[in-house]
């Protein structure tokens, strides 16, 4: 059987010839340009799941032959997973959950840490490497500059004024807002020149590059990694963590219940081994199918080709939109950026509030893109300049239900479907845009900080029974 190409794979994404409203009662082919938030399924994956369903039963401990294929493809999932990451002869475990916020809840809650433990973390993480580890330990933040790169310096630094208290180093694998790609590995020698573990959080690197834990002797080795598989063209609600087995063998679960345990008496509990331990109740098997299955079909097309194609497009989009009147490019902005760099660029448009250049992309354009801080606040912040005084009279706000002076970009992100024509299209309407406005009519909801339009209300198929 012929390996599957690029090609193949980038026309597999389903729902890309879906047509959705647009003003004035018309219809246009739906633009996906907001695949850093989620991807749509391949077909590959929704035929891998609806093929499976016919042998669909419980996992572990059943008897009956669908329940022994069903613990078996599970088991499989979860080989699947490290050898995918390089780590399934590193003596590790895959802990299968919701989603990468989840698993970066459960790592930071099972070290342990104390008050007088630190985390060091950037200014450009995802809230979800940021405000977990806040309430285990004291967080140090390292400042980034406008692309999110933190110096290694200062890293070093701080890893030396923590005098051996510095527990773990928590940093993106790319960044969700400008797409940055921080030197992991080098982050990690230096980390653990220290004594302290590091966490990748991969949620967003995993769909785009390769990610290899590399071996446990080697100083730049990753000592855990998380990602998810709806930023993987799997969205059927399970994420991952990967790390050493004989860590998550120590210590009591976060999550307790069924499945977990190897003896309950009155009084007592004997936990289960990794990675039963920290999966309580019934494991979303089909997500893990889902996942194992969209991992095969990203590693046989090949992730050199993966980058290429985002690489030429990311380089293609950025010198297309600095002709756009009025536009803001920010992060790295050189078309050809001498750093890699994943397909997510964020803008703003000069007399244009980022969340009504959204909703008129959306409904003027046929364009899906984002807005807002991303879950970044702080590195929003830190990008649009914002002061002190400033944050505080935002802060007021919100906390009288009017988010609608928040501070923020727009974002597009790019996965393997998209296409040069699809840029050319968001540019020929962000042109528009800018000299002429928005040409529909949108109503601005303070308590969400969105415009809504008018008279076009969202469809949902009365088929679909929901």
């Amino acid at each position: 059987m012929a390996a599957l190409t690029f090609a193949e794979l980038a026309t597999s994404c389903i729902g890309l010839a879906r047509e959705v409203p647009v003003f004035g009662g018309g219809r246009r082919r739906y633009v996906n340009l907001d695949n850093a938030a989620t991807t749509p399924a391949l077909r590959q994956v929704r035929d891998a799941v609806d093929g499976f369903l016919e042998m669909y039963s419980s996992v572990h401990r059943g008897t009956g032959y669908k329940s022994l294929v069903s613990t078996e493809a599970f088991e499989r999932c979860r080989l699947r997973v490290l050898q995918f990451v390089g780590a399934e002869k590193n003596g590790a475990t895959a802990i299968f959950g919701k989603n990468t916020t989840e698993m970066v809840n459960k790592l930071s809650r099972r070290f342990g840490l104390g008050r007088d433990d630190v985390v060091l973390l950037s200014d450009a993480e995802h809230h979800s490497n940021d405000l977990p580890w806040r309430k285990v330990a004291r967080v140090v933040r390292i400042p980034v500059d406008h692309r999110g790169a933190m110096d290694l310096d200062q890293i070093e630094t701080e890893l030396h004024r923590a005098h051996g208290r510095a527990k773990v180093v928590a940093v993106c694998g790319a960044s969700n807002v400008t797409g940055y790609q921080p030197p992991i590995h080098a982050i990690a020698r230096l980390a653990h020149a220290h004594g302290a573990k590091v966490f990748a959080d991969c949620a967003q690197l995993a769909p785009h590059r390769a990610v290899n834990v590399r071996s446990e002797d080697d100083p730049e080795h990753l000592d855990f990694v998380a990602f998810s598989a709806h930023k993987m063209y799997a969205p059927y609600g399970v994420g991952v963590l990967v790390g050493p087995k004989r860590f998550f063998d120590q210590g009591d679960p976060d999550h307790v219940g069924g499945g977990m345990v190897e003896m309950v008496t009155p009084d007592r509990t004997f936990w289960s081994p990794s990675p039963d331990r920290d999966e309580p109740g019934t494991p979303n098997l089909l997500g893990a199918v889902a996942l194992a299955r969209a991992i095969a079909c990203l590693t046989e097309v090949g992730f050199d080709a993966i980058a290429d194609h985002e690489r030429r497009l990311t380089a293609y989009a950025l010198k297309r939109l600095a002709e756009v009147p009025g536009l803001v490019l920010y992060g790295d902005t050189a078309p050809v950026a001498g750093e890699d760099r994943i397909g997510v660029i964020p803008f703003n448009l000069a007399g244009r509030h980022h969340a009504l250049l959204a909703a008129a992309l959306a409904w003027e354009g046929g364009i899906g893109v984002r807005h807002g801080c991303f879950c970044a606040h702080p590195f929003i912040a830190h990008l649009l300049h914002v002061q002190p005084a400033e944050a505080e009279k935002t802060i007021d706000r919100i906390l009288a239900s009017d988010r609608s002076g928040i501070a923020g970009l727009v974002r597009m992100s790019f996965g393997i479907f998209n296409t040069e024509a699809e840029i050319d299209w968001a540019v020929e309407v962000l042109t528009e845009l800018s000299r002429r406005g928005p040409q529909g009519r949108y109503r601005l909801v303070p308590a969400w900080g969105e415009y809504e339009a008018e008279d076009c209300p969202v469809e949902i198929d009365p088929g679909l029974g929901i």
